[in-house]
């Protein structure tokens, strides 16, 4: 209960800007058509919209569980995925989109997300993996989806890590529906606590 309290403290004074905030740069990456824009839409105006293939980078600052997150959306096409490593200097946090409902694009998106996963500079930077769109009857299941995706191959983390407590990178799946508004927020409160 007292713990409680103290958050509401510091939650008021921080939005009274009183207290020093948090601050992340993550990038929202994905193939295209996996979700990317309507999240970033959402989690901006909290509804949703037609929205058209996103052509350049989209830069938003959000606060989300008490962190200032400065978010790119950078869109999932091929073209656009030449950029994302520019995108990537200095990353707190990978917030990686994969329609789960479309199984077609489940090998061509492995493949992205193992270039991301092998890549160096990003070995520390924690990956929240959101299984988009299992609204859609026909939409892998957790276990199906893990295994398209390899993650296997990569140790997760667990949904409940602590910052202090990771000695691999903390990479984890979460299924979602950002249309239904479901199961990205647990994605966000993990990440809030890695970063």
């Amino acid at each position: 209960m007292f713990g409680g309290i103290i958050s509401w403290f510091t939650d008021l004074f921080r939005s009274l800007g009183l207290l020093a905030q948090k601050r992340a740069k993550i990038c929202f990456l994905g193939l295209d058509n996996a979700g990317k824009t309507t999240l970033l839409q959402m989690l901006r105006d909290g509804r949703l919209s037609l929205n058209a293939p996103t052509l350049y980078p989209n830069n938003e600052e959000l606060q989300i569980c008490g962190i200032r997150f400065r978010t790119f959306d950078l869109g999932g096409h091929e073209t656009a995925r030449r950029i994302w490593k520019d995108y990537l200097t200095a990353v707190d946090g990978v917030i990686f989109l994969v329609d789960a409902a479309d199984r077609t694009r489940f090998e061509e998106a492995a493949e992205e997300l193992g270039r991301l996963l092998d890549d160096p500079a990003l070995a520390k930077v924690p990956f929240a993996v959101l299984g988009n769109k299992i609204d859609i009857p026909v939409a892998a299941s957790e276990d199906e989806l893990r295994h398209s995706l390899g993650l296997y191959t990569h140790m997760t983390s667990g949904k409940y890590v602590n910052k202090g407590e990771q000695a691999v990178r903390p990479l984890e799946l979460f299924m979602c529906s950002v249309v239904k508004r479901m199961g990205y927020a647990e994605a966000f409160d993990w990440l809030a606590k890695l970063v």
